[in-house]
């Protein structure tokens, strides 16, 4: 019996040792801080405090955008502003990534040119959704 707890307090020292001492790699902390800021920005605080519904309906017809007010919001509205500013970071990585391939201009020029888009038409969507809501 004494063995086995002398046994225990070394493993969870030993592991503890580990968890103080863990150094994530910059990648996996740039991740979650863009994750997170992707999150917030999308109004992922205000999903989970109010619990807004999926869809509405106006009229007889579906609705995915709340209209007529910014201080108000469908689930289905974040998740979609929450995947456009996704698109957005990922054309700016691929755009910062083409950098890299100075030896390769053919590549180099690809990867710009998909991640220009990526921006561009994250920009456009989002302000198409906003004007939507607005008008």
């Amino acid at each position: 019996m004494k063995r086995k707890a002398s046994s225990l307090s070394f493993t969870l020292r030993r592991l503890w040792n580990k968890i103080t001492t863990y150094k994530p790699s910059i990648w996996v902390i740039s991740g979650v801080i863009i994750a997170l800021s992707i999150f917030l920005l999308g109004g992922g605080i205000y999903d989970i405090i109010e619990k807004p519904i999926p869809i509405g309906m106006q009229g007889g017809r579906v609705i995915t955008f709340y209209p007529y007010g910014i201080n108000e919001q469908l689930l289905g509205e974040s998740l979609l502003v929450m995947i456009l500013y996704g698109l957005g970071v990922v054309g700016l990585i691929l755009t910062y990534q083409s950098t890299k391939f100075a030896y390769r201009p053919r590549q180099a020029y690809i990867m710009l040119l998909i991640g220009i888009s990526l921006v561009t038409l994250s920009y456009i969507f989002v302000e198409l959704s906003l004007r939507q809501k607005l008008r």
